[in-house]
């Protein structure tokens, strides 16, 4: 179950090809900059009406010092309440997650299971990270965290503005980190737990706003498959 539910603590985040600014001026490094970043955020979350990329995710087990490492595609398209969102990993094993309507689905084949609830459930994390700049606005991340600017990166060619998040009260982790491009979009993203678990999840071969249907995000099971309320 807990590797379950780790596979729904998924930081679903976008990623642009193009970069138009560089944050170099260390002396900028305060409350303006981090202003600035988050109204580039907004743009971006007002302007972005679906997606489709290629998506990696590491998971590190600091006990152990172990990465499990994930490789897939995803979908993506914004919503007043709850984002549509569809996953599908081809390795270390296929699975598929799907969120449509406030349901999620996560079907494995080589269980012939699905689980299946309430997108807005305990049980569910599939948008935690996904609200950071996408579902949340700059003035929502402001309120629920303390962001702080932590360097400038370059991340597979694209430079980005490296931030922190920390809650400013209760959650579920301990804080974390976004790579924000000059469009304003997340490059990538990092939660990490009280005990120093990680997640962390990097898109690429964006397409943006490209064409969506709903039923990309409705999975066809077949009626011999086994679901289990999540």
């Amino acid at each position: 179950m807990k590797k379950f539910v780790s596979h729904l603590v998924i930081a679903v985040l976008i990623a642009a090809s193009t970069l138009t600014f560089s944050v170099k001026d260390t002396s900028a490094q305060g409350a303006g900059l981090v202003s600035s970043i988050l109204n580039r955020m907004d743009r971006n979350r007002r302007d972005l009406r679906s997606l489709r990329a290629g998506v990696k995710m590491e998971k590190f087990n600091a006990q152990i010092g172990d990465k499990d490492m994930y490789e897939g595609s995803v979908i993506y398209q914004p919503a007043q309440r709850n984002a549509n969102v569809r996953i599908d990993w081809q390795r270390p094993q296929q699975e598929t997650l799907a969120v449509s309507d406030g349901k999620y689905t996560l079907f494995r084949p080589r269980l012939n299971m699905a689980y299946e609830g309430n997108a807005n459930s305990e049980k569910n994390k599939v948008s935690g990270v996904l609200g950071f700049g996408l579902n949340v606005s700059g003035g929502e991340l402001k309120t629920r965290f303390d962001v702080q600017y932590l360097d400038e990166r370059n991340l597979d060619g694209v430079v980005t503005a490296h931030l922190k998040l920390v809650p400013r009260g209760k959650a579920g982790y301990s804080y974390a980190e976004i790579w924000v491009d000059g469009s304003g979009m997340p490059v990538q993203s990092k939660v990490v737990e009280r005990n120093n678990d990680s997640t962390t999840v990097r898109l690429q071969n964006i397409q943006r706003n490209a064409r969506v249907a709903a039923n990309d995000f409705r999975l066809d099971l077949p009626g011999n498959v086994k679901r289990v309320r999540g």
